[in-house]
C-alpha cells in the first residue's frame, strides 16, 4: 500500500514560504540591532529559551505525551549543534561582519549538506550539477573572504574571525540537521522543536557565562528599540518561522522548503543596505551572485525522483 504525502493549500504554502524568506532573511538585521547592547550569547539564550518555552509548553498543554529520557538525550545533540554552534556562532561572528555578508556565508549549508551527506553514505554521490554547485561555492566564499567591506560593524579590524566564525556555525548546523533526520524525537514534530530550543537555550546561557556575559549586560540599559529587535527574534524567528519550516517539510518536497537557503542573503543584503547602512560592492555582489547560484544547483541538482513509499 502507497502513503499519500498530505496535500495543503497552495495559499498557506505561499504563507509559509513567504514567512521562511521574509523573515528568516530579516533576522541578521533585527540580531545586529539587538547586539547594539546584548551580548552575543546571552541574546541568543534567552531567544531560545522563551521561544521553546512557549512552543513546548503550548504542545503539552495541547495533550502531547511527555517525551522519554532519550527524547531529550537527542534534542540535546540537536540544540547543542543548531542553537548553540549554529546560531550562537552567527550571532558571534556578526560582531565583526555586516549582517549581510554572514547571512550570505550561511547558504553554504545546503553545501555542506550535500557533502557531509555524501560522506555519511546518507545521500547518493554528488551528480554533476551539484559537483558544480559546490565549485561555484567555494569561488563565490574565496570572494567574499578577499573583500573588506566598509560597513560599520561593532568590533572592525577581524573579519576573518567573524567569516570562519560563520563557516563553523553553518557545518555544525549541518551536522545537527542530519543527526536530527536520523534520530528523530518520537511524538509531536513541534515538541521536538520546542525541547531542542530549550536544550539549545540552555548550553547558549552556559556560553555566555563562561565567557563573562552577565558581567557586563544590564537588562535595565536596554532601550525600547533594541527590545522590539529582541520580540521580534523571540516570536518570529524562533518561533513562528520554525513552525512554518517544520510544516512545510511535511507538506512540500524538501528541496522547496530548502530554498530558504538562497532567498533570504538576497532580503538580507538588501535590508542591510537600506535601513543599516551597509555597502554593496563588486566583490560582494559578485560572490553573492556565485553563491546564490551554487546553492540552486546543489539543491535542484540533489532533488531524487518521488516514490510511493510500499507499507
Amino acid at each position: 500500500m502507497s502513503t499519500v504525502v498530505p496535500t495543503a493549500p497552495r495559499f498557506l504554502v505561499v504563507l509559509a514560504l513567504l514567512a521562511l524568506y521574509l523573515v528568516w532573511g530579516s533576522t541578521y538585521l533585527a540580531t545586529k540591532v539587538a547586539l547594539g547592547v546584548w551580548p552575543p550569547f546571552l541574546l541568543s539564550a534567552m531567544r531560545f529559551l522563551l521561544a521553546g518555552a512557549l512552543m513546548y509548553g503550548a504542545v503539552r498543554l495541547s495533550g502531547a505525551a511527555a517525551p522519554s529520557r532519550q527524547d531529550w538525550l537527542r534534542a540535546a545533540v540537536v540544540g547543542l549543534c543548531l542553537p548553540l554552534f549554529g546560531n550562537g556562532g552567527t550571532t558571534f561572528a556578526q560582531q565583526y561582519i555586516p549582517s549581510g555578508m554572514a547571512a550570505l556565508l550561511v547558504a553554504t549549508v545546503p553545501m555542506f549538506l550535500a557533502l557531509l551527506g555524501w560522506a555519511s553514505g546518507l545521500a547518493p554521490r554528488p551528480n554533476g550539477k551539484v559537483l558544480l554547485g559546490l565549485a561555484l561555492g567555494m569561488g563565490g566564499l574565496g570572494l567574499l573572504m578577499s573583500t573588506r567591506s566598509t560597513a560599520p560593524v561593532l568590533l572592525p579590524g577581524h573579519p576573518l574571525l567573524g567569516t570562519v566564525s560563520v563557516l563553523l556555525a553553518s557545518l555544525m548546523w549541518s551536522v545537527g540537521s542530519l543527526y536530527s533526520r536520523q534520530k528523530p524525537i518520537g511524538g509531536s514534530p513541534f515538541l521536538g522543536v520546542g525541547m531542542q530550543m530549550l536544550c539549545g537555550g540552555a548550553f547558549l546561557l552556559v556560553a555566555g557565562l563562561l565567557h563573562g556575559e552577565a558581567a557586563t549586560f544590564q537588562v535595565s540599559h536596554v532601550p525600547l528599540k533594541v527590545w522590539g529587535a529582541f520580540a521580534y527574534l523571540v516570536t518570529f524567528g524562533s518561533f513562528v518561522a520554525f513552525s512554518a519550516y517544520i510544516w512545510l517539510l511535511r507538506v512540500v518536497e524538501p528541496a522547496l522548503a530548502g530554498t530558504y537557503a538562497f532567498v533570504n542573503p538576497v532580503v538580507a543584503v538588501l535590508l542591510g543596505w537600506a535601513l543599516a547602512g551597509e555597502t554593496l560592492n563588486t566583490g560582494m555582489l559578485g560572490g553573492a551572485a556565485l553563491i546564490v547560484v551554487a546553492v540552486a544547483l546543489v539543491v535542484l541538482g540533489g532533488r531524487q525522483p518521488t516514490r510511493p513509499v510500499q507499507e
